[in-house]
């Protein structure tokens, strides 16, 4: 005599089930509650209105490694927008303006994904907005911002290029500050843009930021977080490929010293047929305490055909008592694509390199400052502004230098003794 066993349907245990399979702690299946899979990032919740976003925990996926106490204030609403101090330096082809809250433009590329842009976005007063014109030159935009103070303060910034336009804009940061901010992106049919987010804070600084980026038909977004200075630097920027042949390269560097928490959020969305996606983040990390965090999510869904799509992420350890984290994430919906894939990978120096450069004379201290600077180079490079990217190689050196100088005075056997203490000793 036989018998079988009934499983329960999807519809009969309200969604907890399919195919045998439970759903994960921190999302369900069941439609008449709108939840889905945690990892579909596509599908998170988005609203402008920080009530809607409940209080953070820490054990949420996108906020399970941030230290929350350092970010606390951000978090909770009463944020400073009023407008604030920069220095723009522009061409002609370009223009920089404070505009009102309610301004059309605002949200044309996105809307919060978490409860910090939500409080950013609510605190606004103003919104500098910066607009890249369709004229015969390569427009530069740089904007310095360095007086944002010790209160907690909000910040909404909206870039765009118009149709045909090209040109690069470069947000500087640097000074301190308690910063929640949200910048919006957005590149018209075959303009071609970069756009860098430059953190040079100071030791002190706490700065999240969320970017959200449309690229529209046959255009070209060049997306670019370098990240140095600062306590906690918290960058997440998206990119939407909504149109026909839409490109995107998204580029980081970063270098974490001692104590230093520095974490990127990555996620390309794939959503038209042809469209390309490159991300290449590259980061360092000395000192005891330092951490740092990558998660790179791309979605390739149903209407991407033709999509050609290719996520990295690489980290140099330089020192004992550091941290590397790093989660790519590819969701493919549809098999009629050109390529896609992921990397990842996290080491100390490659040897075979260190013997090359020794064998050839070159001291081993002067080896590692060339294998680190080739390392991050390549990204660095990436920008298209000379004048930038000397800067960086410079501020990446001084870093070097900075924590050679912390292992010397830590190390007893590095530091030359006293001859009087020594002769008082023996």
């Amino acid at each position: 005599m036989s018998s079988t066993t009934e499983q329960p349907s999807t519809a009969a245990t309200g969604g907890t089930e399919q195919h045998g399979a439970r759903a994960h702690s921190d999302g369900g299946w069941d439609s008449a509650d709108k939840k889905v899979p945690v990892q579909t990032r596509s599908e998170r919740f988005r609203s402008a209105d920080l009530d809607a976003f409940p209080t953070v925990t820490g054990r949420e996926v996108n906020w399970k490694f941030a230290p929350l106490a350092k970010l606390r204030p951000l978090l909770d609403g009463g944020l400073d927008g009023a407008p604030y101090p920069y220095l723009a330096r522009q061409s002609e082809g370009a223009d920089v303006e404070w505009v009102r809250s309610d301004d059309q433009r605002v949200g044309s590329a996105g809307l919060p994904e978490d409860r910090a842009s939500a409080a950013a976005w609510a605190a606004r007063d103003a919104v500098l907005a910066v607009t890249v014109k369709p004229t015969e030159q390569h427009e530069f935009i740089t904007i310095t911002r360095s007086d944002f103070g010790p209160q907690p303060r909000a910040a909404h910034t909206v870039i765009t290029a118009e149709a045909n336009a090209q040109g690069i804009v470069v947000i500087d940061n640097r000074g301190s500050a308690l910063l929640s901010e949200n910048v919006e992106i957005v590149v018209r049919d075959n303009a071609r843009l970069t756009v860098v987010s430059l953190q040079d804070w100071d030791d002190d600084a706490v700065h999240v930021s969320t970017h959200f980026a449309e690229v529209g038909r046959d255009a070209f977004l060049k997306h670019v977080v370098v990240s140095l200075g600062g306590d906690v630097i918290r960058v997440n920027p998206s990119t939407h490929l909504g149109a026909q042949g839409a490109d995107t390269e998204m580029y980081g560097v970063y270098f974490a010293d001692a104590g230093q928490y520095i974490e990127q959020q990555v996620y390309v969305n794939h959503d038209a047929p042809n469209t390309r996606g490159r991300v290449n983040y590259k980061g360092a990390l000395q000192g005891e305490g330092a951490h740092t965090v990558w998660i790179g999510d791309v979605l390739i869904s149903r209407p991407a055909d033709g999509t050609d799509s290719y996520e990295q992420n690489r980290n140099l350890v330089l020192t004992d008592g550091t941290r590397a984290d790093s989660i790519p994430n590819l969701e493919i919906e549809t098999g009629n694509i050109e390529g896609a894939g992921h990397a990842s990978a996290t080491g100390r120096f490659d040897d075979e390199q260190l013997f090359y450069l020794q064998a050839r004379g070159i001291p081993e201290e002067e080896a590692r400052r060339l294998v680190v600077l080739g390392f991050l180079v390549e990204v660095i490079q990436k920008i298209g502004a000379p004048e930038l990217e000397e800067r960086l190689i410079a501020a990446v050196e001084e870093e070097l230098a900075a924590g050679r100088s912390v292992i010397a005075e830590a190390d007893p056997e590095t530091v030359e003794a006293d001859p009087e203490t020594a002769q008082a000793d023996a």
